[in-house]
């Protein structure tokens, strides 16, 4: 295990006496009781995992973690797996969806390479952390060594630490990966104990053909990987560098005292083998939206969580996530910035 890194070990948990507070604030606004529905649970949650009667979500971080996957072998996507090192590549150049949302916002992006099939430069904005080329072939062997896995997380804990270390009040992670809706929903399966065919969607936009050809790569891997379902094993065995390192990121994050917004289909199943192997994680995530691929809602419903958006979405790279941002913001400013019953003099009695 790398040092420093007990990734069970007891999470700090939000502030429950702000909680009582920030409701007691939110009552007292110019406004009936739960009119602004969610977004005053939001305020109140923020404020909590804070520590602060004033929430603010200004300084947002954005770490896209980017990586190939073996089981593109099996002919699983629309996309050659080329494409990682290009959307690499693209990111760099700032040409993205997550580029454009990040600057719109006035987000600090990174994106951090695990391991490409096609080796790429010293790229600006690209943090190189090479673990290998890419996984195995999770149909055949286990997508993972127990050390690649390890080094995945830690190199997504350090992430967390960048955005700690510039005093971020929210983290976003993001992932870029050929393949890697077929390594999720490996995870999803072994974790959920669920058949391939429930939680599989088509990904990049394959074909009739090209879902059967996921759902039996899947089925291979789990009837492989066998009947564990420890979260660090499940992973190893099936996921992909970038799903462990969002694993990983989302871990530190709350150990840190940094709330995280989780994107899609991909990030919510790091998610929730982040929380099954950390339970005290839940209390750290808000989710952003609930994509159209086949399997998030089921994976929501098992994180109890209600996403604040459904739009569609199934890009990944975090951009559900950034989408969603606006509305963070709108809870706090509303917040924070109401006049109170008092303070405006009027009687809401």
């Amino acid at each position: 295990m790398a040092a420093g890194h007990n990734w069970r070990a007891p999470l700090p948990t939000p502030d429950h006496q702000i909680v009582e507070g920030a409701r007691a604030h939110q009552d007292s606004l110019t406004k009936p009781p739960g009119s602004l529905g969610r977004l005053e649970a939001l305020a109140v949650r923020l404020a909590a995992q804070q520590g602060r009667m004033e929430p603010a979500v200004d300084r947002v971080w954005i770490s896209v973690f980017a990586a190939d996957h073996g089981v593109c072998a099996e002919g699983v996507s629309a996309f050659p797996q080329a494409v990682t090192a290009q959307m690499i590549r693209n990111f760099s150049s700032g040409g993205a969806a997550i580029n454009v949302l990040a600057r719109t916002w006035n987000c600090t992006l990174e994106v951090v390479d695990l391991g490409t099939a096609a080796e790429l430069p010293p790229l600006p904005g690209v943090v190189s952390a090479h673990i290998g080329p890419g996984t195995a072939n999770l149909a055949c062997e286990n997508a993972m060594t127990g050390e690649q896995c390890e080094q995945a997380m830690h190199h997504g804990a350090a992430a967390a630490d960048r955005a700690a270390a510039t005093g971020a009040e929210l983290f976003i992670g993001g992932e870029m990966g050929i393949g890697n809706t077929t390594s999720a929903a490996a995870v999803a399966c072994a974790l959920l104990a669920t058949n391939p065919a429930l939680l599989t969607g088509r990904g990049t936009g394959v074909d009739d053909a090209g879902l059967a050809r996921k759902q039996q790569a899947i089925g291979a891997g789990l009837a492989r990987h066998g009947d564990d379902r420890d979260p660090l094993t499940v992973l190893a065995s099936l996921g992909g560098f970038e799903i462990a390192a969002l694993a990983g990121a989302m871990l530190q994050a709350a150990r840190h005292r940094i709330p995280v917004l989780v994107d899609g289909f991909i990030t919510t199943t790091a998610a929730l083998a982040a929380v099954r192997l950390n339970p005290g994680l839940r209390d750290w995530l808000h989710f952003s939206h609930c994509s159209s691929e086949a399997g998030h809602a089921r994976l929501l419903v098992e994180l109890e969580a209600k996403p604040l958006l459904d739009l569609d979405m199934r890009l990944g790279e975090g951009s559900g996530a950034a989408v969603a941002l606006p509305l963070l913001r709108a809870a706090c400013a509303l917040h924070k910035g109401m006049a109170t019953f008092a303070e405006a003099a009027i009687d809401k009695h």
